[in-house]
């Protein structure tokens, strides 16, 4: 499985020094790699139909409880096959669609990175392992959402997506962590042994808040849900990828997974409950006064993911079963639905709804695809989404508490708009008299259309089998979700009853809005009046005022002046460690215990003194720094009379260098100095005495405190036995402290790099003048 979940990243990391071969006819690899992987998956699905559990664990940092633990079970399965198999629709579809374009194969490698991340987010079994993915796919639809980085409109989208989710990542980290250390285990499948400990424990509504953080803005439930309308300024294909069947569903994968750890319990139930609810009555409303055709999709789909919230705040084992089969259901009508768009988008060059009319005359097959999608959607017997209509009106009735007929009644609405926004989306563009400017329309490339057409189909193969689907797909993925066996077995036909009384109600209810309302210019601008109490303007306003008091913390703190930097840090470091003395109460120093001073060590520190106040009294800039010189070799001498002659060499060594530089440096400088004010000076001379004192407190009382040596024996009987290593110091820093060593290396790597920039973009503009 780990290679599976690599493979589009190595993929895509080859892509920068191929991409222009993939530009060629060589593209038509490209597809087949998601097919390979969906194959793969594909073959597994008897096994975990069965009921069998495929699990794998490679070492990545073992001292962490970081490792590449993965899962295959019914409800990974099922996304898995979702990832690769709509990807494969996806990467057929993207190769024609972007045909000719500049960034071809930039896309593409976004488009497998992205892949990648959504594989390891759903097949990952230790938390940790999941958080990597999962920011990884952040990042990914960064890219992809930003794609078209010559549109401002564009790169806002991306920035956005990447906030909220961003964030949302943040949050959701330290709900994981925090779950792991009260499971005593990072791996989700050992937590699930562990639900009573997380649930009892007095941390858990935190955890549960953290983690609930992460979900909703990365399934954009309300009040996160503004940015995936936002996100539909990516091109097509990553509309139809990322926000119908993967990327979007990430958050409710997430809270699928963590249910039988983390819920079914009163808070974790209600609270999806109710915001799943919210959100998708509330998405529902709005798709019905879009007039772009993206913008139907994208809030039908918000309204979707609250739906999928929402059963599973439900908790029930029948709202289980309902969810399981109804992210089938919307990956394949709303991915459909998202690539017939594109396909008009890009034949007509608008996706205003108010002016496509009567393309079936000129994209009959697209067509075909659209109105099989759309009657997916609206829930049509013998429709696959007629069987997850059907089970979530079920789930709504059967529920004990007086709360059924008004949750029903909220589901019921719910579906009437999204049966109005499937037939908007998927019927409008194609009924009608064909407009005179869209007389020479003519049919996509075939490998645009064939991918649609053949998800549509499968809405109604599966609604025509869906005991085969049920079996194979939609059981075990019920089973992993609720934690046990939820005895699911699906059935065509249930009978005449209220279930159906409903699905047919919907229908009806649904059709007759869509006659009867027509989205318009007007209508949207008039709802766009209560943008001001918005989510979306909320958070912009909270971003601007972050953004304003970043502006005037970064002029007041850093305001580019070293001096400026200096005195801060000094103060900084004065008023902590003062405060720590505080805190420590009074210094006992046991005068009898200090050893007797030396004629020599009062010389040093008498010329120390000397060499202190000609520096803060010349005017010459190179007394001054032969001066300073002057302190540091006595410093130097301190330490060779207190038996650290390697550190004395250092010391000498570095002062040398250090006094040649400043020498270097004073030879383009004035050569006297010209004092700045006196009331500067006296400020400088009170907070360096200051300073001096403090540390002078510090080093009497590290002389009494007790002397512990466990940490430096460890070092010194270890450095060799491990490390194999004589120096000890060095052993420290390489073996031991290795990764600071890293990551320092990096930094002074990355200051190299922007010292020579400078120098490079200095002589550049040095050799045009």
């Amino acid at each position: 499985m780990l290679f599976t979940v690599l493979t589009g990243l190595i993929t895509s990391s080859l892509l920068v020094p191929f991409g222009k071969i993939i530009k060629t006819k060589w593209s038509i690899l490209l597809p087949f790699i998601p097919v390979i992987l969906f194959l793969f998956y594909l073959w597994h699905v008897p096994v975990v139909a069965n009921g069998t559990t495929i699990t794998q664990h490679l070492s990545w940092v073992p001292s962490l409880g970081v490792n590449f633990d993965f899962r295959l079970d019914g409800l990974s399965l099922l996304f898995a096959l979702l990832i690769t198999g709509i990807g494969t629709a996806i990467f057929f579809y993207g190769r024609s669609y972007l045909k000719g374009h500049i960034y071809f194969d930039r896309f593409f490698g976004y488009l497998l990175l992205f892949m990648s991340a959504m594989l390891g987010v759903v097949l990952a079994n230790n938390i940790l392992t999941l958080f990597v993915f999962w920011e990884l796919t952040s990042i990914s639809s960064f890219f992809l959402i930003g794609f078209n980085n010559d549109s401002k409109a564009s790169r806002n989208s991306a920035l956005t997506a990447l906030s909220i989710t961003g964030i949302g990542g943040f949050f959701l980290l330290a709900g994981l962590v925090l779950a792991g250390n009260i499971a005593d285990t990072f791996i989700i499948s050992e937590m699930f042994a562990q639900h009573d400990k997380i649930t009892n424990h007095s941390l858990y509504p935190l955890v549960i808040g953290l983690i609930f953080i992460g979900a909703f803005t990365k399934s954009a439930q309300f009040p996160f849900h503004f940015w995936l309308p936002g996100a539909m300024k990516a091109p097509t294909p990553v509309s139809a990828y990322l926000h119908s069947a993967t990327m979007v569903k990430a958050g409710i994968y997430l809270l699928a997974r963590l249910t039988p750890a983390l819920g079914n319990t009163e808070l974790w139930n209600t609270t999806l409950m109710v915001v799943g609810g919210f959100t998708m009555i509330f998405a529902a409303i709005h798709s019905l006064f879009r007039t772009d055709l993206k913008g139907i999709l994208a809030y039908s789909t918000v309204s979707a993911l609250g739906i999928l919230t929402f059963l599973l705040g439900l908790g029930t084992t029948d709202a289980l079963i309902a969810m399981s089969v109804f992210i089938l259901v919307h990956a394949l009508y709303k991915a459909t639905l998202f690539m017939v768009t594109g396909i008009i988008d890009h034949q007509t060059h608008t996706r205003d709804v108010t002016k496509l009319q009567g393309l079936r005359k000129v994209m009959m097959p697209v067509f075909i695809a659209a109105l099989l999608a759309a009657l997916s959607s609206a829930g049509l017997p013998l429709t696959y989404g007629f069987i997850g209509k059907d089970l979530i009106y079920e789930a709504t009735l059967n529920l004990k508490e007086n709360w059924a007929i008004w949750l029903t009644a909220l589901a019921v609405l719910t579906n009437i708009g999204l049966v109005t926004a499937g037939f908007r989306a998927g019927i409008t563009p194609f009924t009608g008299k064909l407009p005179e400017g869209y007389q020479d329309v003519k049919m996509p490339y075939r490998a645009m259309w064939v991918p649609p057409m053949i998800l549509a189909v499968l809405g109604i193969v599966f609604g025509l089998f869906p005991g085969v689907v049920g079996d194979y797909f939609n059981y075990q993925t019920a089973n992993a979700i609720a934690g046990t066996d939820t005895d699911m077995h699906l059935k065509l036909w249930h009978g005449f009853n209220t279930v159906l009384t409903l699905s047919v109600a919907t229908l009806a209810a649904g059709a007759a809005l869509y006659f009867a309302h027509n989205p318009t210019e007007e209508k949207l601008l008039s709802l766009a009046r209560f943008d001001v109490v918005s989510s979306q303007h909320i958070f912009r306003q909270i971003g601007r005022s972050i953004e304003k008091g970043a502006g005037w913390y970064t002029n007041t703190i850093h305001n580019g002046y070293l001096r400026s930097y200096h005195l801060k840090i000094i103060l900084f470091a004065e008023l902590l460690l003062g405060y720590k003395l505080w805190l420590s109460g009074p210094i006992q120093i046991d005068y009898a215990n200090l050893t007797p001073l030396s004629w020599y060590e009062v010389g040093i520190v008498a010329i120390l003194i000397g060499a202190l106040y000609i520096i803060v009294t010349t005017k010459s800039r190179l007394t001054s720094v032969v001066s300073t010189s002057v302190i540091g070799y006595c410093i130097c001498l301190l330490f060779v009379f207190y038996s650290a002659p390697d550190l004395a060499m250092t010391q000498f060594t570095i002062d040398t260098l250090t006094t040649v530089l400043f020498v270097l440096v004073l030879y383009k400088l004035p050569p006297f100095i010209n004092f700045v004010r006196q009331g500067i000076l006296i400020r400088d001379a009170i907070v360096a005495l200051g300073f001096g004192i403090i540390i002078s407190l510090i080093a009497l009382r590290v002389l009494y405190e007790p002397n512990t040596t466990a940490i430096s024996d460890f070092y010194g009987e270890n450095a060799y036995l491990l490390a194999k290593g004589k120096n000890v110091v060095n052993v420290i820093l390489v073996d031991f402290r290795g990764m600071d060593t890293m990551f320092e290396t990096v930094v002074l790597s990355i200051a190299a790099l922007g010292v020579y920039s400078l120098i490079k973009l200095r002589l550049k503009s040095s050799e045009k003048e």
